[in-house]
């Protein structure tokens, strides 16, 4: 990239540069050198048509009509009074400006401006490989057009992803022609009114130009390359919301230790696992003893004595486990105390947490996979029939113009349809850690749908949950692969396609509701953080006063005090005390406490039941923003 340029040459283009065009409005510019490729091909062409040599798609029909060949004139000139009809041009050029004009016939609301610019760049760069036939002056015509962003309506449904996008590509190129229409400085126009607004003139096609035009894969791989830097970003904000979301359960990190996932080397795996990692450097929540953490009770007016705790929105509480109690598990509780406050003695967490970098790492992986495939495609020419001008050998026409199938969608079906499958998977486990945040029986501690609810007035985050668990379930059933289920074409001469354009148009449509979901979790767990660290510190601050008395009154279970435990429990809670004296402020790890700073400067705690689609909406437009990329 050079300024708010880059430069095509067919041979080099990234996602990352694609991007830019499609997403950050960079023009393009086109490589001399390989222009001299593109016009000899061209030229090897006009040559060919010059001598006669009959060449599909230049001299024949397309498709079903590949075995019928132009003649020298047209026959309904030979009508009495000649041809009512009679076109601009030669047949040869009305052969590819028809192809342009019938074709475009998709349906359904315009794709976006950023994936219009994505296929223009695409097909501008696969076109500068010098293979094709198209002249010089037709691709600086289609360069000049996305360059004046003017952005050809192109409706995102018609495509069966083989002979590649014929039809959104034919709405693409028939604004070249001054036909369809185009969005010009966000106006709906006529083609031809588009391009004279941007000074430009629409064009004649010359041989085979139609079919270069057409013929490829540039909707299914635009589509596909903007949903996979979506995702990219959305595997990041799901390690962040799976993190704070342990921090808000001081959950435990053993199963994110480099030795436990050096034994099971999946790259995706090793990566999650260390991200997480870091996300939760500086926690003083993950892995914090038993004893320490209280669990949530219902505030009343008599819970807390000290102007700062009184205006909390909770009290906290521990039960004291009986040395009759403790027999076979002595040496637990030689290690911890004997106080069972929010957080289970058991030595796991639930999957949703310990799994974590198994899934989160599964979805990377086909993340990866399709990537290589992306990477690939992005600069393969995928027009039909192929120009090889210098093939030394050749011996006739056929050996230089050659029919093929690279139009065929099958490589980036597969490779989204995997993607596809997997966007459900990473939503659904958010949707289990959010679930487990606002239920008592699983959120260790927390308060119920994390409200007080003294009164039983208060929803809190119920029905937040609800909305996470319809998303997931209507990410699952749009998940079916389109590509296993081909519909033959053009009178079967086309007996095999790949719906692969559907399929990436799929993928990037449900990465919404994906990102959705894990805003609903940030939205949760931003709440079941600040319950956390506020019920930790409030019994950090009531120990620190020295006061066991104060903290033995949060313990429920207590012997009485002419009991022969007595001695015992007060010996206990004063080293309780002792304990959570001496420990410092109770915090998220450092990533955390940015997302969750980032989150709280636009949606504050939820103390009591408010309107909450306010705050539901800022926060999924906070993660759409990429306002956590940490």
């Amino acid at each position: 990239m050079t300024g708010n340029s880059i430069l095509l040459d067919g041979n080099s283009l990234s996602r990352q540069q694609l991007i830019a065009v499609a997403r950050q409005g960079y023009g393009v510019r086109l490589d001399s050198e390989q222009l001299k490729r593109v016009q000899h091909a061209a030229d090897f062409l006009a040559d060919k048509v010059s001598c006669g040599e009959p060449t599909y798609g230049v001299t024949t029909g397309f498709g079903s009509n590949a075995d019928k060949l132009l003649g020298a004139y047209r026959l309904r000139d030979k009508l009495p009074g000649g041809n009512p009809h009679k076109p601009e041009g030669t047949l040869l050029e009305e052969l590819q400006h028809n192809l342009i004009t019938t074709h475009a016939v998709c349906v359904g609301k315009p794709f976006s401006a950023e994936v219009v610019r994505a296929m223009l760049v695409i097909r501008i760069n696969t076109l500068m490989r010098g293979h094709s036939g198209i002249r010089v002056a037709t691709l600086e015509a289609l360069t000049a057009m996305l360059n004046q962003d003017v952005i050809p309506v192109v409706p995102e449904k018609g495509s069966v992803g083989a002979s590649g996008d014929l039809a959104p590509l034919s709405h693409l190129a028939i604004v070249l022609l001054g036909g369809g229409e185009a969005f010009y400085k966000g106006e709906r126009l006529p083609g031809a009114e588009a391009l004279k607004r941007a000074g430009l003139q629409p064009i004649r096609l010359s041989f085979k130009e139609g079919l270069a035009l057409n013929n490829g894969t540039a909707q299914m791989l635009a589509t596909a390359v903007l949903a996979l830097d979506t995702i990219e970003y959305l595997l990041d904000v799901a390690d962040l919301a799976a993190s704070m979301t342990l921090d808000a359960f001081a959950g435990r990190s053993g199963a994110l230790r480099a030795e436990v996932h050096a034994l099971r080397p999946h790259p995706g795996q090793v990566s999650v696992a260390e991200r997480v990692r870091e996300l939760l450097n500086g926690s003083t929540l993950v892995d914090i003893p038993y004893h320490l953490v209280p669990r949530f009770r219902q505030w009343s007016a008599d819970a807390w004595n000290t102007a700062e705790d009184q205006a909390l929105s909770f009290d906290i509480g521990w039960d004291w486990v009986p040395a009759n109690q403790r027999h076979g598990r002595e040496a637990f509780y030689n290690r911890f105390l004997p106080f069972k406050g929010g957080k289970k003695h058991q030595p796991q967490d639930a999957y949703c947490l310990r799994c974590m970098p198994q899934v989160h790492g599964a979805v990377r992986d086909a993340w990866a996979q399709a990537c290589r495939v992306i990477d690939i495609e992005l600069n393969a020419v995928t027009d039909n029939p192929l120009i090889f001008p210098d093939n030394p050998d050749a011996t006739h026409i056929e050996e230089q113009v050659i029919s093929a199938g690279h139009f065929h969608g099958m490589p980036l079906a597969l490779a989204m349809s995997y993607v596809k499958a997997a966007i459900p998977v990473l939503a659904s486990i958010s949707e289990r850690r959010l679930n487990k945040l606002v239920d008592p029986a699983t959120s260790d501690g927390l308060p119920a749908f994390l409200t007080g609810n003294e009164d039983g007035t208060d929803s809190g985050f119920m029905i937040v949950q609800y909305t996470a668990a319809a998303l997931v379930n209507d990410l699952a059933t749009r998940a079916h692969p389109a590509s296993v289920y081909s519909v033959p074409t053009s009178a079967n001469a086309e007996d095999h396609v790949s719906m692969g354009a559907n399929e990436a148009r799929h993928v990037l449509e449900m990465t919404e509701d994906l990102s959705h979901v894990l805003a609903l979790e940030l939205y949760t767990a931003a709440q079941a953080l600040d319950y956390r660290q506020e019920m930790l510190n409030a019994a950090r601050r009531l120990a620190a006063r020295g006061n066991w008395q104060a903290l033995a009154s949060k313990v429920a279970n207590a012997p009485r005090e002419d009991s022969a435990d007595y001695a015992q429990f007060v010996e206990e809670v004063k080293q309780l005390t002792a304990a959570l004296a001496e420990v410092g402020d109770f915090h998220a790890g450092k990533a955390v406490r940015t997302a969750h700073d980032a989150l709280r400067g636009h949606v504050s705690f939820m103390h009591r039941d408010r309107a909450m689609d306010g705050d539901v909406r800022t926060v999924c437009e906070l993660v759409q923003k990429r306002a956590f990329s940490i």
